[in-house]
């Protein structure tokens, strides 16, 4: 550091002007150039030596005496802090054995007071302890000496009970002696006395309680039914296989006709329905099985005849006009019934069977009116008897659906219904219920039961059906002629509209197995001798009454 230092101090020295002044001579040569420097170089080094030996000797004797007297200082103040910490760590010290002192008092005038407390609880549990020995000991005396006084009297109770055994011994042998009867023997008696006397009082008591159930049953039934047919009366329409077309006059016949009878032809071959032109006058007679295509056979000569125009191209056109708007009624009369009985969700093609039966008729009953009043009669006493009021509606409304293509498909009404029904997915129950309404299957839910009983009234009453009352009640009275004709009958009722006759029987004279070969042979009489809508239950009941009266 030295060296350079005084390399920078010589090149300093050298002074600009002396470099001119060697440029401006040029005999100065490099050489002699060099040597100066070096001269010079040496110069320095040997006084930044000796300035650097003279530093070094002034600062170590300087920095020994400050050495010197920092020691001393620090002696003295290592000194001092030792007396004040030895003075500040004996007042702390006695400090804190004034604070532990205090302490310890406090602790133990604390653990003075506790076991003073506890020892005061103990005595007091102490004490109370006593007190239930002493009561227990009490007791103890007393339940010993009750059991004293109980023992006494069980061996009181012995000798008495031994001196009632000895008296009943003597006056049993007494009455067994007297009533020439032994213990068993008498026994017997009474119990077969007993068991003869709760057999008629069961029996009475039996016959008093089915009584009472069934007179109630009959009043509720009766109510039920009756506000039923009160809250649904409904206008039953009467139709016939037969439709008259009124005419403005008797020439429309002939042009009805036509040359050779083609209109007539075509007529017939479009609708399938027979035209009849006798002598009625002003009148053509519709006839056809088919309801529906008798109304579009109907609809299209009406048209017809008012527009005066009839060919063979026009009926055609007619003709399908009707279709469509039969079809549309049909629709139409279909979503009406749906709503009318609030019941929902039907498939659009047992809407359009539904619309269908208002051209089907059943014994001069609408088959459709007498739908919607079997599902609201069904309704209404489900909600009576707290049944599903819902599915009893819809199973009402759907029970007679498989009469609308019933003359399309083989089988009865009640097997086509029920496998309409299942094919457009409806609830087992519904189906249950339309299988059910005429006693073919057995009905599993009560609104099939309400929905074969809704049936009943719908069609059995009176006037609801084409068949007049003379004979209504000739027919009534003919089921009872024929039932009564047989020997042992006692008496005979026709019931439910014809559809029923029940047959009591003497039970002397008829036993149990001759009631059933007599319900077979009235069948087979009612069967050959009646014409009657449906079907009619046969019931022949035998009964035995034992009745006794006390006096």
């Amino acid at each position: 550091m030295l060296y350079i230092n005084s390399l920078i101090l010589i090149f300093i020295m050298i002074d600009d002007k002396y470099v001119n002044m060697l440029q401006e001579v040029g005999i100065i040569s490099i050489t002699v150039f060099i040597v100066v420097c070096a001269v010079l170089v040496a110069v320095g080094i040997a006084g930044a030596f000796m300035a650097f030996k003279y530093g070094y000797s002034y600062r170590r004797n300087f920095a020994e005496q400050k050495i010197g007297s920092a020691e001393e200082e620090a002696e003295r103040i290592l000194a001092e802090a030792a007396d004040k910490s030895q003075k500040y760590a004996d007042n702390i010290k006695k400090e804190k054995l004034i604070e532990a002192k205090e302490e310890i008092h406090k602790l133990r005038s604390e653990l003075d007071r506790e076991i003073k407390e506890r020892r005061s609880d103990v005595q007091r549990q102490e004490r109370r302890v006593q007190q239930k020995e002493d009561t227990i000991d009490k007791k103890t005396q007393q339940i010993e000496k009750r059991e004293e006084e109980v023992q006494k009297k069980l061996s009181d109770a012995d000798k008495v009970r031994e001196e009632v055994d000895r008296v009943k011994k003597l006056q049993m042998a007494q009455l067994e002696k007297i009533a020439d009867f032994t213990e068993s023997q008498a026994k017997d008696y009474l119990l077969k006395q007993v068991e003869e006397t709760l057999v008629h009082e069961k029996a009475l008591l039996i016959k008093n309680v089915e009584e009472q159930a069934k007179e109630e049953a009959d009043k509720k039934a009766r109510n039920i039914i009756t506000g039923a047919i009160q809250r649904c009366a409904a206008d039953h329409v009467t139709e016939t296989t037969v439709s008259v077309v009124a005419l403005p006059n008797d020439e429309m016949k002939g042009r009805i006709i036509g040359r050779e009878g083609r209109n007539i032809r075509t007529i017939e071959t479009l609708t399938g329905v027979d035209l009849i032109i006798d002598d009625t006058p002003e009148a053509v007679i519709l006839s056809g099985f088919d309801p529906v295509r008798r109304e579009i056979a109907r609809r299209s000569l009406e048209k017809l005849i008012s527009d005066g125009r009839i060919h063979p191209g026009r009926i055609e056109e007619m003709v399908e006009k009707s279709t469509k708007e039969v079809d549309n009624i049909i629709k139409q009369e279909g979503e009406r019934a749906m709503f009318e009985t609030h019941v929902h969700s039907l498939h659009p093609e047992i809407v359009r069977l539904l619309g269908r039966l208002k051209y089907r008729t059943s014994y001069g009953q609408n088959v459709l009116q007498h739908s919607i009043e079997v599902s609201h009669i069904a309704g209404l006493m489900a909600g009576e008897l707290g049944a599903d009021v819902t599915l009893a509606k819809r199973a009402g409304l759907l029970h007679d659906i498989g009469k609308a293509v019933d003359h399309e498909v083989e089988g009865s009404h009640i097997t086509i219904g029920g496998d309409i029904a299942r094919k457009y997915k409806e609830n087992d129950k519904v189906i249950n219920a339309i299988m059910a309404h005429h006693g073919d299957v057995e009905p599993k839910t009560i609104e099939a039961c309400l929905v074969q009983a809704a049936d009943g009234i719908s069609a059995a009453r009176p006037g609801a059906r084409r068949e007049n009352l003379e004979s209504y009640i000739k027919r009534l009275e003919t089921l009872e002629e024929i039932a009564n004709s047989f020997k042992g009958v006692e008496r005979s009722f026709a019931i439910q509209a014809g559809r029923e006759i029940r047959i009591m029987v003497k039970s002397d004279a008829v036993s149990d197995d001759e009631t059933v070969l007599m319900a077979k042979d009235i069948v087979k009489r009612i069967e050959n001798e009646m014409e009657y809508p449906g079907q009619i239950k046969v019931n022949v009941i035998r009964e035995l009454r034992a009745i006794e009266y006390a006096k």
